[in-house]
């Protein structure tokens, strides 16, 4: 994995894909002590940063791969993004959802084309998954651990840098790892100087896990609001990249992330879902160090949240 890679899936995904705004917010900035600006990936195609790896990944597929269909797993936003770059390619696809999975992201999955099996138990998703994959002979799309998707999501630090070249500090969420790898990768090999900060919720913890331990751990127990940064474990490429690229990680709090949902609507106008957020959590709870006057991007990696849980968070 390296910035040519990246540069590749950017010219790979230009016209398909959009490319999200980055803009500046003094409340934030206020708040923080930072000098604050958001990448806005909740405007992205499907609602999040995901059809970047997705898009990249299918276009590398070879016909005879295409004709066999595809299958996947996801919590929803990868699950989005793989039906709806699987549609554009007329190619079949599959993708296996926890049962708990929001409803909107459920519905919007199946209306982009995917057939969706539902599964009980997020630890035993990936079995659930190469089970269907055997049976099928579908062509298994990793949802993180995956060179080709992490350098689709990998073009979203290349778009920062050439947008704000003078970020001196970048703080995203991490789930499985793909997009802080990609990130990483990006910013690091554009800007040595720039420090990128993973974020996890204290409840879904896997990259910590993974770094304290120097392998991939499968979680125990999970239990986050974020669904989006909930993975059963972090892939083993994007931990080699953590460990070589990621300056830190911060665990933040289901409330913290909460109140970043609410100040995003309220003061920024954003809708960001629970994972989206995560980032301006741990910069507002104060989780990240020397941020006092830096010029600092918070990653709003979606905006795809079950609106019925909104109230109970804002409020």
């Amino acid at each position: 994995m390296n910035l040519e890679a990246i540069r590749e899936a950017q010219e790979a995904i230009k016209g398909k894909l959009h490319r999200t705004p980055i803009f500046s917010s003094r409340y934030l900035s206020t708040q923080s002590g930072a000098q604050v600006w958001v990448k806005a990936e909740l405007f992205q195609k499907t609602g999040s940063f995901k059809p970047r790896g997705a898009t990249n990944k299918l276009r590398k597929l070879t016909p005879q791969e295409k004709s066999k269909g595809i299958i996947s797993v996801s919590a929803g936003n990868h699950a989005q993004a793989v039906a709806f770059a699987a549609a554009k390619e007329k190619i079949p696809c599959t993708v296996i959802m926890p049962s708990n999975a929001p409803a909107m992201k459920l519905a919007a999955t199946r209306e982009y084309g995917a057939n969706v099996i539902l599964h009980d138990e997020m630890r035993t998703i990936f079995d659930r998954t190469e089970e269907v994959r055997r049976e099928t002979g579908a062509v298994f799309l990793h949802p993180f651990d995956d060179p080709d998707v992490i350098a689709g999501q990998g073009t979203v630090g290349a778009e920062i840098f050439e947008d704000l070249p003078e970020a001196e500090l970048v703080i995203v969420g991490v789930g499985g790892g793909a997009l802080s790898a990609g990130v990483a990768i990006a910013l690091k090999s554009l800007n040595p100087k720039v420090r990128v900060i993973g974020v996890e919720p204290e409840g879904a913890a896997g990259m910590t896990l993974a770094l304290k331990t120097g392998n991939p751990v499968k979680l125990e127990k999970i239990e986050t609001i974020a669904d989006g940064l909930a993975a059963p474990y972090v892939g083993a490429l994007p931990l080699e990249i953590a460990q070589k690229y990621l300056d830190d990680i911060v665990l933040v709090t289901d409330e913290s992330i909460k109140n970043a949902c609410r100040i995003l609507l309220e003061r920024a106008k954003l809708l960001v879902e629970p994972a989206g957020a995560a980032s301006v959590a741990a910069l507002l709870s104060g989780q990240i160090r020397g941020t006092d006057g830096k010029k600092t991007v918070c990653i709003l990696s979606g905006g795809n949240l079950d609106l019925k849980k909104l109230g109970g968070w804002i409020i």
